[in-house]
């Protein structure tokens, strides 16, 4: 009797955690094991903004997942883009673009999420996002060009618009790209004896009332703060009403001359989830707090895709998309599969919130860890001593702290690669949202599919 099939989808932190202990607790020929992915890395996704910001690699914050030659996974290059239930059949487009059906006795969703976008005008065609690792070394590049654009130019309009920068979002993500990259502009710009230094502008603005509220009025406060000591001007209560290719229009009336606008305002599940056509909570799967999608045998969600009931907060709460909660729930999920293979019972997913950290560059940091504010070295200390820690292979750890120690004693590096320079990319041109397929068109591709069990 062949072995039962287990298929995750997503190589983020939680599907890389669920399949690594799966790999440790499961006896050989036990489970066949197969994990769905565009990449065979996982991302370390806290750290993109210092990716950006060129004070990390792009290969630090990338962990292979074909380095070791012990992990048994097989890995299927390629894109889930619908899921039948009943027929337990996986649709994926491989990165080759062939369609294929891959059957499965236990899935688990681990499909993460993508940028949260809204109905603005000109915002798809002309924004950017800090969500993967190509968009990340993209942003780096175009923030670069615009300095160099700007030296060229005689037009002092177009020199005051190229040096204006937006990020929308008052979020751990677009604090932090908001933060690193002015230091990099900054620092740039003292090479640049031709531009006026007072010219560059950051923008930092979102529609909520408060900075990063989950850190707490003082932290906060404190933030801000550091922000507008380096001439960052955060707008709150504020969001773009249209994006044009060389200026932005806020919802506050103003028009700001401007060539780069980056888009942090949130994320939504992966849309594989509406494939399923099963309940959502905020369009992230309804599973039960053992992380089980009720009513759908061997179902499995967690992460960003999932909304995973937060038995520490009670109340209804579901749990935030955060790394540690990922991680977490990939070693829960990966013990109850484990449970439901041996016929044992299965335990609830319950996690109390470590805390926060966000690094705003430099010698500037807020951490709220445990409960306890601080701000400065000692938060400095926190966020990175956390994001370090969190690094799955020694690898990585060994890469990171390196560029950290070469960017503190060497200083900012300022060399662009020419990626996309001649095309400009934008937000539909790294997540492949339109994918996806209907439900109708996952039943007319798994009709077909022979399914043994």
């Amino acid at each position: 009797m062949a072995p039962p099939r287990i298929l995750v989808v997503g190589a983020g932190f939680a599907g890389v955690e669920c399949v690594r202990r799966l790999e440790r607790r499961l006896a050989p020929g036990e489970a066949q094991i197969t994990l769905v992915t565009p990449f065979s890395y996982q991302l370390y996704l806290p750290l993109l903004p210092q990716v950006a910001s060129g004070v990390l690699t792009p290969q630090s914050v990338a962990v292979s997942l074909r380095r070791s030659r012990r992990h048994r996974t097989r890995i299927v290059p390629g894109g889930a883009i619908g899921v039948d239930t009943r027929a337990k059949v996986c649709v994926i487009r491989k990165i080759t673009d062939e369609i294929v059906n891959e059957p499965y006795d236990y899935i688990v969703l681990a499909a993460g999420s993508v940028t949260r976008t809204f109905d603005i005008p000109g915002l798809l065609d002309n924004a950017r996002g800090m969500k993967t690792l190509a968009e990340a070394a993209y942003v780096r590049d175009h923030v670069i060009a615009q300095l160099d654009l700007a030296d060229a130019s005689h037009d002092e309009a177009e020199r005051a618009s190229r040096l204006q920068f937006v990020v929308v979002g008052g979020g751990y993500a677009g604090t932090e790209t908001a933060a690193c990259l002015q230091r990099l502009t900054t620092s740039a710009v003292r090479h640049y004896p031709r531009l006026d230094a007072r010219l560059i502008k950051w923008h930092l603005i979102d529609i909520a009332p408060k900075l990063m509220p989950e850190l707490g009025d003082k932290l906060g406060q404190a933030a801000l703060e550091v922000l507008r000591k380096r001439n960052i001007e955060v707008s709150l209560g504020v969001s773009i009403a249209k994006a044009g290719p060389e200026e932005v229009t806020f919802t506050d009336g103003r028009v700001l001359p401007c060539r780069t606008l980056i888009w942090t305002a949130g994320v939504a599940a992966s849309p594989l989830i509406a494939t399923l056509g099963a309940e959502t909570v905020r369009g992230r799967l309804a599973v039960t707090p053992q992380l089980s999608l009720e009513g759908a045998d061997g179902v499995f969600s967690l992460g960003d895709a999932a909304a995973v009931p937060d038995l520490a907060k009670g109340d209804g709460a579901v749990c935030p998309p955060t790394a540690q909660h990922a991680m977490r729930q990939g070693r829960v999920l990966a013990d109850n599969l484990i449970a439901s293979l041996r016929h044992q019972p299965l335990r609830d997913y319950v996690h109390k919130d470590l805390g926060l950290v966000v690094d705003l560059g430099g010698k500037d940091a807020v951490s709220k860890p445990l409960g306890i504010e601080l701000r400065g070295l000692p938060a400095q200390a926190v966020a990175r001593g956390y994001h370090w820690s969190a690094l799955r292979t020694n690898v990585a750890k060994t890469r990171v702290a390196t560029n950290w120690m070469l960017n503190a004693v060497a200083g900012d590096d300022f060399v662009r690669t020419g990626f996309q320079s001649r095309k400009p990319a934008t937000l539909r041109d790294f997540e492949y949202t339109d994918a996806y397929l209907t439900p109708e068109q996952i039943k007319e591709h798994t009709a077909s599919a022979v399914i043994e069990h």
